[in-house]
């Protein structure tokens, strides 16, 4: 039997938040073992830390980057707090999740969560379980993408922000210094100022009608416009889609670095340069906790819950 001293015990209650009572057990029944003394006391209070973290948001967290090869994968994982993204074991565990999702390419969240986790220890869906045991808090994967070829990444700050950019280019002009930097302003230019799509043909014509209905409706609302030719309406609706696209669509953006030119051009001036075909074919932009709704509470409202005062 091994022998159990108290600053082992101390060390599997730091892991785990568990009293120190319990984590004494479970590291007796374990024989020393911590890692399956975490196993142990997760079979006894896994359902309650899940059912007591599936109460709670998991808004912040971090997005996360890999390449291997001519594959790149993005995810977003959610934390409740700053500190469990900043956690070194959190971000190894993204790390592997990544790992996972390059080796087996999974077509969906359900498809990952039942992928062999990469280290061949469990699925991972029991390794994110794991995680919100050991953690104590609740975690989310919320969502990943996978691109195969030629692409270009960007992360903002610790993992607030990240983008993929695909493009279809020769690989040895990919290879170039010259490339290598545009491309990267392209992953900057939509980290900076997202944007829904690619290009003009990239909007759905009904996105379009829509927009024009609006335009009509504000124009037709505006006394100044009362006495003013159909023709001359239609022109200014058509400006107006014009600035639409120049919003809304990343290749008629006005380039983040050169306001004077738009993306498109600045993709055509390098292809120029490098003598070269040069198309930016997709990208994915990924903020961590977009559009969750985080839950607002003051000291005053936790206190009252605390003591059953409302």
């Amino acid at each position: 039997m091994a022998n159990i001293t108290a600053k082992d015990v101390a060390a599997l209650r730091a892991k785990t938040g568990i009293g120190m009572m319990e984590c004494k057990k479970a590291l007796v029944e374990a024989n020393g073992d911590v890692e399956e003394a975490i196993k142990i006391l997760r079979k006894r209070g896994e359902l309650k830390a899940e059912a007591k973290a599936a109460t709670r948001i998991a808004a912040d967290g971090i997005v996360d980057i890999m390449k291997d090869g001519n594959v790149t994968a993005m995810i977003e994982v959610n934390s409740e707090t700053d500190f469990v993204a900043k956690n070194a074991s959190f971000q190894e565990f993204v790390k592997n999740l990544l790992k996972t999702i390059i080796a087996n390419k999974p077509a969906d969240l359900d498809a990952l969560l039942a992928s062999e986790y990469v280290d061949g220890s469990a699925t991972v869906e029991a390794k994110l379980k794991e995680m919100i045991f050991v953690i104590g808090e609740k975690l989310s994967i919320r969502r990943f993408v996978v691109v195969e070829g030629v692409t270009s990444t960007y992360i903002h700050g610790t993992g607030s922000i990240g983008v993929v950019v695909s493009f279809d280019v020769d690989a040895a002009v990919a290879e170039k210094d010259e490339f290598v930097a545009f491309a990267k302003n392209v992953a900057l230019q939509v980290g900076a100022y997202p944007t829904p799509y690619l290009d003009r043909e990239s909007v759905p014509a009904s996105v379009i009608e829509e927009e024009k209905n609006i335009l009509m409706a504000q124009i037709a609302n505006d006394p100044a416009n009362a006495k003013k030719p159909a023709q001359i309406i239609e022109k200014m609706v058509s400006g107006r889609i014009g600035k639409f696209y120049d919003n809304n669509c990343l290749l008629d953006m006005s380039y983040v670095k050169d306001d004077e030119i738009k993306v498109g051009k600045y993709v055509e001036n390098t292809a120029k340069e490098l003598g070269a075909a040069i198309k930016v074919t997709g990208f994915h932009r990924f903020e961590k906790g977009e559009g969750i709704q985080k839950r607002e509470e003051n000291f005053a409202d936790e206190i009252a819950k605390l003591t059953n005062k409302q």
